[in-house]
């Protein structure tokens, strides 16, 4: 395509420390072959879609936190500059937050071939579509969720003593928590403006 990319450098760009390497996933257009649109969806609005929460793999909404990195790799019938043009849209968006300390870098990939689609699957076959993977502290949330049905289990200690009959310690269960609990605690410390950062440069293209 016009601009290749290789996932490793998507991980490069997504992951800026190594416990904050949890990408949310994104999809567009999810349309159903029995509803597909008569007009095909633009560049710009696959693009828009990526940050509705409806399109995530992850329940959690990213208006409520900022991101740290977007890697998009669009196929079909893509030109650059229709991607640029719906980038530099969604910069102007209010709702779409970035932290201080990182350039409001785009990872963009195009690859020419159709999206594909399986037989007999209730995806519709579209001429173009987009995979977003971004880190945003936004996914705290899924930690937090997690985090309380665990909680409620464990108060009554469902199913512990089946892991404990495994081979288990009790303990680990406690540790876990606690790494867990950590893991949320660096999201949020992610996410807090930083006025102080010596370390500015990046080798993320921007759009």
């Amino acid at each position: 395509g016009a601009l290749n990319v290789d996932l490793t450098e998507f991980q490069t760009n997504l992951v800026p420390y190594p416990r904050i390497h949890f990408p949310l996933v994104t999809y567009a257009p999810i349309i159903s072959a029995e509803k597909a649109y008569h007009e095909q969806m633009s560049v710009q609005e696959i693009t828009n879609a990526c940050f509705e929460p409806s399109n995530q793999m992850v329940k959690c909404d990213p208006r409520h936190g900022k991101y740290m990195a977007c890697c998009m790799l669009y196929r079909g019938d893509v030109v650059p500059k229709d991607v640029n043009a719906a980038i530099a849209t969604i910069k102007t968006k209010r709702s779409i937050e970035f932290v201080d300390w990182c350039p409001t870098g785009f990872k963009v990939g195009i690859n020419y071939q159709p999206p594909t689609i399986v037989p007999g699957d209730d995806l519709a076959q579209v001429q173009r579509a987009v995979c977003m993977l971004s880190n945003t502290t936004a996914i705290a949330e899924a930690w937090s969720r997690l985090d309380h049905k665990f909680d409620l289990m464990y108060s009554k200690r469902a199913f512990v003593h089946w892991y404990v009959g495994e081979g288990m310690e009790e303990g680990e269960f406690a540790e876990a928590r606690e790494d867990l609990a950590a893991l949320e605690h660096d999201y949020e410390e992610v996410g807090l403006d930083s006025v102080e950062n010596g370390n500015e440069e990046d080798d993320t293209e921007e759009y």
